[in-house]
């Protein structure tokens, strides 16, 4: 009886699954580069440069945004199974979600005197149940508790102008919130309204970029771009409007 012949994959099929580990471990990459973007906040948060710390937390939102869909199409769980994506995107977004921001609130005066590490310790703690609760998501992909994107309410004390007191009060409520089921929308997940969530959140996008770039030292937004501002907050009542009816309306699995 002949031994049965070890067969090799075809140079062809080899030369695509190289390809496909490649692209795997690119997306893995591109994945921590987001690290790197928290570097040079941290170092413009350092240099006391606001504007600048929030413009690189703003392109690890964007990293953040493209590595999920960019994994999923790769597939790299099955290329690249060495490497947890999600526990390094988790590593990743805790530093420019959390950390920074927290840094942020406590380098910049957002808080009251005396309030500054109380409120940057409030948001790390309550922060990490955010990240360790395996009942993050629900299954229609909304955030369950305030998702700990402390990134965004930093921006909005800065597009804003809040006063400090507001800062503090508002910190107060969504550390709270964290803890608490109601639902935030993922712009990208969730299913619902797609396509009216993606189009708001491109105008956003757009609108946040022009009222940081376009902001003055000593003077607000809504000073020197009222139609951009009050456009931004427009579009941000949407969201809300989004996360307050998916929260009363109940259980749902699509």
């Amino acid at each position: 009886m002949s031994e049965a012949k070890t067969r090799l994959p075809a140079p062809d099929s080899l030369t695509r699954l190289k390809g496909r580990v490649l692209a795997a471990w690119a997306v893995h990459a591109f994945t921590a580069s987001g690290v790197v973007t928290g570097l040079l906040a941290i170092s413009a948060l350092i240099a006391g440069d606001f504007r600048l710390a929030l413009l690189w937390l703003g392109a690890a939102l964007l990293i953040d945004g493209f590595d999920g869909p960019m994994a999923r199409k790769v597939r790299v769980t099955e290329y690249a199974p060495s490497m947890d994506g999600a526990v390094l995107d988790l590593v990743i977004d805790y530093l420019n979600y959390t950390v920074i921001p927290a840094l942020l609130v406590y380098r910049f005066g957002l808080v009251p005197d005396g309030f500054a590490i109380p409120a940057a310790a409030f948001i790390m703690t309550t922060s990490l149940y955010c990240f360790g609760n395996r009942d993050m998501k629900t299954e229609d992909n909304y955030f369950q508790g305030f998702p700990a994107v402390w990134n965004l309410v930093v921006l909005y004390f800065y597009v804003i102008s809040s006063d400090p007191w507001a800062n503090l009060v508002v910190i107060a409520g969504l550390g709270i919130l964290t803890f608490v089921p109601m639902k935030f929308v993922h712009p990208f997940r969730v299913k619902a309204m797609r396509g009216a969530t993606l189009a708001m959140t491109g105008a956003w996008a757009a609108l946040t970029v022009v009222l940081v770039l376009g902001s003055k030292p000593g003077e607000t937004p809504a000073d020197t771009m009222p139609t951009a501002y009050w456009a931004f907050l427009v579009v941000s009542l949407y969201f809300l409007g989004v996360c307050l009816w998916r929260s009363f309306k109940g259980p749902q699995n699509a």
